[in-house]
């Protein structure tokens, strides 16, 4: 029997249930933590298979002189570049990464980012920059 993962609604729980192929669809599932049975199945993010040849090909796209003289000028085209990296690695970059991109997408300068990020203890020898 295949594994599905549901999310509680309620509890926000997120969990795995074996169901057959026939009951899939039929069953009300409930949720281990609280017994709602207001439950949906939880998708995570798909992850397609690519040669790292082929990842590297679309990042080589940004290196067109145009497009590098793009992003140096507009805050907005360097955050969806490094989006768009980022996504091609497949992993979560962490939480000031994400909000740097954000920052940048909404037109924020890097001098402006770079001033207003606090340091952490561990980043006082690099100077604070991104």
């Amino acid at each position: 029997m295949p594994d599905y993962e549901f999310i509680c609604s309620a509890c926000h729980q997120i969990f795995i249930k074996q169901i057959s192929y026939q009951e899939y669809g039929k069953l009300t599932i409930a949720c281990p933590k609280c017994g709602s049975g207001d439950t949906r199945r939880h998708i995570n993010r798909v992850r397609l298979a690519r040669s790292e040849s082929s990842r590297l090909e679309e990042m080589n796209d940004w290196s067109d002189a145009g497009k590098i003289d793009q992003i140096e000028k507009d805050s907005a085209a360097m955050g969806r570049m490094m989006r768009k990296m980022s996504d091609q690695v497949g992993e979560d970059m962490g939480g000031e990464f994400n909000e740097v991109i954000e920052r940048l997408e909404k037109g924020q300068t890097v001098e402006d980012i770079e001033n207003n990020l606090p340091l952490s203890s561990d980043d006082s020898s690099i100077g604070g920059t991104i």
